[in-house]
Formats: structure tokens, C-alpha cells, sequence
């Protein structure tokens, strides 16, 4: 085996499962986080069909991440007078285990903790690729080398920018803004919409789930005192419960901000550093971008294993294999579906979801992507380094492509 020493930029969801599969693989891993710590909320996140339940399950997790399962009731859609017009599916797309982001996250950490090298609270500066290896500096840290570099750090990957050049070469806008953010809303489960925006209270996505559409703003990634005012300032004519919620939202304890957006990125890799999840296919918050990122660690940890460590036969390779089954996250735009911009549009949703509420089974069409691809069994590959960190006990394995 070769190229053995492997960092991962990104301590969220791709990033510790990726460290899973590595290490049964023989490689040797450090994940380093911006964040102080594994990162608690943000919404609830989906995983269905059989290829998710498979990854899980050979992580030894599933059973865990089902018992962690949260379920939405159906909640009501109102109008500005607060009047009902019409039904939220509660499980619009929520996947066959719908799971707390913040939850799913200490899982994965609990499980590679006691295997993997976490570094919290820094960041990369540079990337050098010498050929033999990446020099990487840090923000606090010394400077070390490592043999590969993966960005798993989302749709603003710090490693896409500095390999791979500025995020405005690889994102675009897709015309909306979410907002998740811990506030009073009351116990019931409702949905308003005006033109542009809709507001959705209870569920578990957060107490407030906010979505509206405008041009892209200015950055404000690492504060959230202005990221308060340009929601205030988006919303500031907003009717129904919007002036009241506005109120509340300087004191928001949680509270996260981001644009619907999609990544493009012409190829994964470029040398020694490759990009997993979010940061090299995006995610436009249609509900597989969890899912996309747990089983693409699976199969870039795989063909790194089959190739020997070979990087330039793997990451080619991870790249034909997973880019179709990735493209799906490049097909929608749910900022269209959740805040239509014109009235016409909010009542022909609004139908839509009625429907669906009384029609369940019909929601079973948006969750078929997620089905299509073949799972490779890479384990006559791996070194058997299977221990459970948890347990200290041989996990055993039977590969993901058998039953469900």
C-alpha cells in the first residue's frame, strides 16, 4: 500500500466517514475542522433506499441512526390571515430514516474517534503538491506532509479554493437563500408562503425553517450578526407571523445561513487532492446530499484500496464510477418548489402538497435516484483493520452488494 498518510479538510458527515473506510483500509488519517468541535443541530437529514441502508449497515451504524429517527407530522399551510388553505406532508421527502444532522455527525465522530487524528479549531492555508506528496500549511498549527489531500468541506471548500481555484469559478447561485434558526414558533407544525418567500414553523428540519428568493449576498460566512441583518433586511415587508419572528432573530442561539447554490467541478481531482460531497458535486437542499456524501466515502475509500494506494488509478476511477449517480444534486432546485415566486405558483404547490399528503406513496418517485448505481464489494481489498473503536471488537464484514 502506498500513499498511506491521508488528510481530510472537514470534520461534518463526508469527512468522518471517509476516515472510517480509510482506516479499514490500512491508510492512516487526520481530519481537521474549523469548528471548536463536532458541530450540534442544523436539520434533519435523509437517508433511503437500499445502497444508503447498505453503507450504513456495513459501518456497523444503521441500527443507531434509525433509533435517532425523527418523523414530521403533516403540518397546515396558512394564509397571511392565518387561515388554512391546504396540507404539508410531513414526509415530503424526509427519506426512510430521517435523521438530525448534529446527530448524525457525533455518530460518525463516536465511531472514528479512537482511529483517526481530529484536529479542531484550525484550518488549511496552503496546498503544495510536490509530486511526492502535499505540504500543507495550517492557521495554527505546524506545517506538515502528507501524501493525499481531500476536501470534504462542503459547498464553500476551503481545499477546492486553494487546489482548485476561487469558489466563484465553481458555485452558482440558484436564486434562493435558507435560513434555519432556533426561535419561538409555537408547537404546531405550519407553512406560509408569500411570492418569494416561505416560512415553515415546527418539524425537524428547525423550529424555523426559512426560505426566499433574491440575488446573491454579500459574503458573510463567519458572521452571523450580519448574516441576521441581511435576513431582516430580505424580509423586512414579509406578512402574517414574518415581523414577529424577525424580532426575535438577533437572539437566536443556532441559527445557520446559506444560498441554494451548485458546485461544478470539471474534474474531482487535480494531482494529489481530490474533493468528496458537497464541495465537488454541491447540493441544492433537495434532500441527497447526506446520502450522496455517506456512500461516495464508501466508494472513494475503496478504489483507493483496490488501487493499492495508487491515487491517480483511484481518483479516476471514484470519478467515472460516481459522477452519474452525483449528477442527481445538479436536477433540482428546491428553492423553486418551497418558495414559488409568484401566487399562482405558491397554489399550484400548495395542490401539489395536499396531494401528496393524501397520496403518500407518490412521494416514493423523488427518492429513485438514489437507487442508481451499483455498489462495488471492495473488501477482498482491505487490510481487515475492522476493529469497532467502540467496542474494540472485529465488526466483520459481507460487503454492501448483497440483500437488504
Amino acid at each position: 500500500m502506498q500513499n498511506t498518510r491521508v488528510l481530510v479538510s472537514g470534520a461534518s458527515i463526508a469527512g468522518p466517514a471517509l476516515a472510517y473506510w480509510l482506516h479499514r483500509s490500512g491508510f492512516d488519517v487526520t481530519v481537521v475542522e474549523k469548528a471548536s468541535s463536532i458541530r450540534p443541530g442544523g436539520q434533519a437529514v435523509d437517508f433511503k433506499g437500499p445502497i444508503h441502508m447498505r453503507v450504513l449497515r456495513e459501518m456497523g451504524i444503521l441500527d443507531e441512526v434509525r433509533a435517532a429517527d425523527v418523523r414530521d407530522a403533516d403540518g397546515i399551510i396558512v394564509n397571511a390571515a392565518g387561515r388554512k388553505v391546504g396540507t404539508a406532508p410531513g414526509g415530503f421527502g424526509a427519506g426512510e430514516v430521517n435523521i438530525p444532522r448534529g446527530d448524525l455527525a457525533r455518530i460518525l465522530h463516536r465511531l472514528t474517534e479512537d482511529t483517526t487524528e481530529y484536529v479542531f479549531g484550525d484550518s488549511i492555508t496552503s496546498l503544495t503538491d510536490t509530486g511526492d506528496g502535499v505540504d500543507v500549511t495550517f492557521e495554527h498549527g505546524a506545517p506538515r506532509t502528507f501524501d493525499l489531500v481531500v476536501g470534504a468541506d462542503g459547498m464553500h471548500s476551503n481545499v477546492r479554493r486553494l487546489a482548485f481555484g476561487p469558489e466563484s469559478e465553481h458555485v452558482t447561485h440558484l436564486g434562493y437563500h435558507y435560513v434555519l434558526a432556533d426561535l419561538d414558533t409555537g408547537p404546531d407544525d405550519v407553512v406560509y408562503s408569500e411570492p418569494g418567500i416561505t416560512v415553515m414553523l415546527g418539524g425537524t428540519k428547525a423550529p424555523a425553517f426559512l426560505v426566499f428568493a433574491g440575488p446573491p449576498l454579500p459574503p458573510a460566512r463567519d458572521d452571523v450578526a450580519r448574516q441576521k441583518q441581511q435576513v431582516t433586511e430580505a424580509l423586512r415587508h414579509g406578512k402574517w407571523r414574518i415581523p414577529e419572528l424577525l424580532e426575535q432573530l438577533p437572539d437566536a442561539r443556532d441559527f445557520y445561513m446559506d444560498s441554494i447554490s451548485r458546485a461544478t467541478v470539471d474534474h474531482w481531482s487535480r494531482g494529489r487532492v481530490v474533493l468528496l460531497g458537497d464541495s465537488a458535486w454541491g447540493n441544492a437542499l433537495g434532500g441527497y446530499g447526506t446520502g450522496l456524501a455517506v456512500v461516495g466515502a464508501y466508494v472513494l475509500a475503496g478504489e483507493l484500496a483496490r488501487a493499492g494506494g495508487d491515487h491517480v488509478t483511484a481518483f479516476d476511477t471514484f470519478e467515472r464510477r460516481y459522477r452519474n449517480y452525483a449528477s442527481i444534486s445538479h436536477k433540482v432546485n428546491a428553492g423553486k418548489l418551497l418558495a414559488p415566486r409568484t401566487t399562482a405558483g405558491i397554489r399550484v404547490r400548495n395542490l401539489l402538497f395536499s396531494t401528496l399528503a393524501v397520496f403518500g406513496p407518490l412521494m416514493r418517485v423523488v427518492d429513485r435516484p438514489a437507487s442508481n448505481l451499483v455498489l462495488e464489494d471492495y473488501d477482498a481489498h482491505r487490510t481487515g483493520r475492522d476493529t469497532d473503536s467502540r467496542t474494540g471488537s472485529s465488526t466483520g464484514t459481507t460487503g454492501v452488494g448483497g440483500a437488504d
